[in-house]
């Protein structure tokens, strides 16, 4: 099985690009947060990886956006004001790409490293099609967020090749809302009521060649993105998922196991089984997991002890002194000097 084709995990977190995005039409992340029903922590570039979302959550969001900030442009101003510096590496390789046409396959393919959407690029005659499936989603995706992803290929040719692409035609499953906002932007006409959500290019448009394309620049991204792709498709075990979930909200204080099974959107009875087909408990995976992280951030000589244990969420120094001589035989002190390097001579 090829990796697009692959399950990808059913929480992510939300692209850095979306909250700079929310900046640029006038809206803070914390307003739009509060509007979706989620955590304002969400919100915080320091805290953003400790909690994931999902499809449903990411949804909230959008149609937070849409609730306070009616403009029926906004989608594309999001993406139509973005740098494309703030970009993640999987999007931003498609900008230097070879041409149109290299570009969207370079999104096609490592899309699901932000997003668990697959991407559909297909060619038939002088019609190039585009669409989205969103791989954990029950319902239609939001239209601001539809507009987005349009807008997002749109301004790949347009800003990749330095012309301004124009669309044949945009098909929309929602009812027209009587805007001319789309037609304005994608220069094409607009159909809504359709069947599916589709964004229809010129062919001949994919053969535009991109000034700014860096091969070397690719050469040294794409290993890495390759990789990335791999293990984010990667089967996870049931423990590594506890654990990942684990690693995010330990910080936050003691989380139990209706703590995790919420953040792997089941439920406790559903991961309390699963965890024992794998020969675990919770209990092991907890204390597997705190000391992974305590070897980890004792490797860094700048980071105190007492931040750690308040870290992984001890409620006392003294009771994490306990439990690391527990695990290791001696104090974290006395083994964070018997791993630093000797000095050269």
């Amino acid at each position: 099985m090829s990796d697009a084709n692959r399950p990808i995990a059913s929480r992510f977190n939300v692209p850095d690009a979306f909250w700079h995005g929310l900046t640029l039409i006038g809206l803070e992340p914390a307003m739009v947060l509060r509007q979706a029903r989620l955590p304002v922590t969400l919100g915080i570039r320091e805290l953003r990886d400790r909690r994931q979302v999902s499809t449903q959550e990411f949804f909230r969001l959008w149609e937070a956006v849409h609730v306070l900030n009616p403009d029926p442009a906004a989608g594309i101003l999001l993406v139509t004001r973005l740098d494309i510096a703030i970009l993640p590496p999987s999007s931003f390789a498609a900008f230097i790409a070879r041409d149109y046409r290299d570009g969207l396959h370079r999104l096609a393919r490592f899309k699901q490293l932000c997003t668990p959407e697959r991407l559909r690029v297909s060619e038939a005659g002088r019609h190039c099609t585009i669409s989205l499936d969103w791989l954990h989603a029950a319902q239609q995706p939001p239209a601001l967020l539809v507009d987005a992803a349009f807008a997002t290929f749109i301004e790949l040719g347009r800003r990749g090749s330095r012309v301004h692409i124009v669309a044949q035609r945009v098909e929309l499953a929602r009812p027209d809302d009587g805007s001319s906002a789309l037609a304005d932007f994608f220069g094409c006409p607009v159909h809504f009521g359709a069947e599916r959500n589709a964004l229809v290019l010129d062919t001949a448009d994919l053969d535009r060649p991109f000034p700014g394309h860096n091969p070397q620049l690719l050469e040294m991204l794409n290993p890495a993105l390759v990789a990335a792709l791999a293990e984010a498709t990667a089967p996870a075990s049931m423990a590594l998922q506890v654990k990942r979930a684990l690693k995010r909200i330990l910080a936050s204080g003691r989380p139990d196991m209706l703590d995790v099974a919420r953040e792997l959107g089941m439920s406790e009875r559903t991961l309390q089984r699963r965890i024992t087909e794998e020969g675990t408990s919770f209990r092991q995976l907890m204390l597997e997991t705190r000391q992974e992280i305590v070897r980890h951030l004792l490797a860094e000589p700048s980071i105190e002890i007492d931040e750690i244990a308040c870290l992984l969420g001890y409620e006392d120094t003294n009771s994490f002194y306990r439990a690391f001589r527990s695990w290791e035989g001696t104090t974290p002190a006395r083994w964070r000097a018997l791993q630093a390097p000797l000095p050269a001579h």
